[in-house]
């Protein structure tokens, strides 16, 4: 290939790098949907950023995933950001030690009530779920979770705004032997 050719394709190249750019910068992640879907998270804000947003919790399906109805109208799956529970309804998978406790505490914290959705930095998790941090009344729910032993931290990048203070919660509620910690193997 002769050096002109060569120039023409990093040329076309860098073109498409800057398409791409600008295409994730001013696409539709974390913008409000108006066409009826629930695919979208939230509305930005004037600087950009996700904003939070309240919906109604229909269903727990574990001790970490909720089932919500948005303000919109929209039905959402809504996984906890930093927290994992026990399993306790994974498909071909046993019921994991305090997974049906941590579902029926997750419940009695949310179930029927009004959530704010906290975003982080990613919106969805690859399944299609939306990732926040839950706040029931002054309660927040993925903390309340850790405290009280019915789940272990877990950190998934770039969603790790809060794993140092969830680490902090996970390290008291196993010194002082909490839920999960004094019923299961460790």
């Amino acid at each position: 290939m002769s050096p002109r050719g060569a120039t023409g394709w990093v040329v076309v190249f860098a073109v498409l790098v800057l398409v791409a750019v600008q295409t994730i910068d001013t696409g539709s992640v974390g913008r409000e949907d108006t066409s009826g879907s629930s695919t979208a998270y939230a509305p930005l804000d004037e600087e950009g950023e996700m904003k939070p947003r309240t919906a109604r919790v229909l269903r727990v399906v574990d001790g970490d995933t909720i089932l919500v109805r948005t303000a919109q109208g929209g039905k959402e799956r809504v996984r906890y950001i930093g927290v994992d529970t026990p399993e306790s309804v994974k498909p071909n998978a046993p019921v994991e030690c305090f997974g049906k406790q941590a579902a029926k505490f997750n419940g009695s914290l949310v179930l029927g009530r009004e959530v704010r959705l906290m975003p982080d930095r990613e919106p969805r998790d690859r399944y299609g779920r939306t990732l926040a941090f839950v706040y029931a009344g002054g309660v927040f729910i993925n903390a309340e979770l850790l405290k009280r032993g019915y789940a272990r931290t877990i950190e998934i990048e770039p969603n790790t705004s809060k794993a140092e203070y969830f680490a902090g919660l996970e390290r008291v509620a196993i010194r002082t032997n909490k839920g999960l910690w004094r019923a299961c193997d460790r």
